[in-house]
């Protein structure tokens, strides 16, 4: 099973270790994708703070996030997994898993992301500003600089089993399942059951603990039919729309009552 996460705007700062060895991460065939981001964005930020905050997409109060850009290269770093502070994360609670169940989180999780393209969440990154929606001067949006170095390496990695496809749209636009690929991947939403809504806190903290629950319990379905025989007897109600032809993913709704 691959996970497919999307990132948070929020970050914890970054660590007091190692900075980043972009060789080191996963998915090594990313690493020229991801140089030029990294070597754009620093740039960028080390220029006109005032064009770098526009190009980012942030308020006079985040002015903050420019300088911390800067430092990319030069910043220690900690574990993807610590990095990401965001609500799908705090109802993950990575950190209190049990050593299996963090152990599949190594391998069967991946965090997309606007400046690396995607990670692991055991790969060591510092904290860092850059949403797919950003148009970098040079390299212009990102989700597209993304989409043909994701597609060369994803199919690897996504292997022979299930991708299950937590993304926002945003992310999802960087890589999307074809193919054989796209027949066992399943893209979930939450929904408030009594409106049929997707309400934004509860849909990500939900996300988070469906894949919580999938790891701590050893669950690796083979395909979106397993994946929904198991949500169901791990409690959650879902409901199921097929695929509409060949190449086509599954769409999964997740019903939640309470907004919490």
């Amino acid at each position: 099973m691959l996970v497919l996460l999307p990132p948070s705007e929020g970050k914890a700062s970054s660590g007091r270790g190692a900075p980043l060895k972009l060789e080191s991460l996963s998915l090594p065939g990313l690493t020229e994708a991801r140089e030029a981001v990294l070597g754009e964005l620093v740039e960028l930020c080390a220029g006109d703070e005032d064009k770098a905050r526009e190009v980012l997409g942030l308020s006079e109060g985040l002015r903050g996030e420019v300088a911390k850009n800067t430092e990319l290269r030069t910043a220690g770093a900690r574990p993807a997994g610590e990095v990401y502070t965001g609500v799908l994360y705090d109802a993950l609670e990575l950190s209190t898993l049990d050593t299996a169940a963090k152990r599949r989180a190594s391998r069967q999780l991946l965090v997309f992301s606007g400046l690396w393209g995607a990670v692991g969440v055991t790969d060591r990154i510092p904290s860092y500003r850059c949403s797919m929606g950003v148009k970098l001067p040079g390299l212009g949006a990102l989700g597209a600089h993304w989409r043909t170095p994701m597609a060369a390496v994803l199919p690897e990695a996504a292997g022979n089993g299930l991708v299950l496809d937590l993304r926002s749209s945003a992310y999802a636009a960087a890589w999307k399942p074809k193919g054989e690929v796209a027949g066992r991947t399943a893209s979930v939403r939450v929904l408030h059951a009594p409106t049929r809504k997707v309400v934004s806190h509860f849909n990500k903290a939900t996300k988070g603990r469906i894949v919580r629950s999938l790891l701590s319990a050893g669950i690796a379905p083979a395909g979106p039919a397993q994946l929904v025989e198991a949500l169901r007897d791990l409690g959650y109600v879902v409901e199921v729309e097929p695929p509409k032809g060949a190449g086509k993913a599954w769409t999964l709704d997740v019903l939640v009552d309470e907004i919490h």
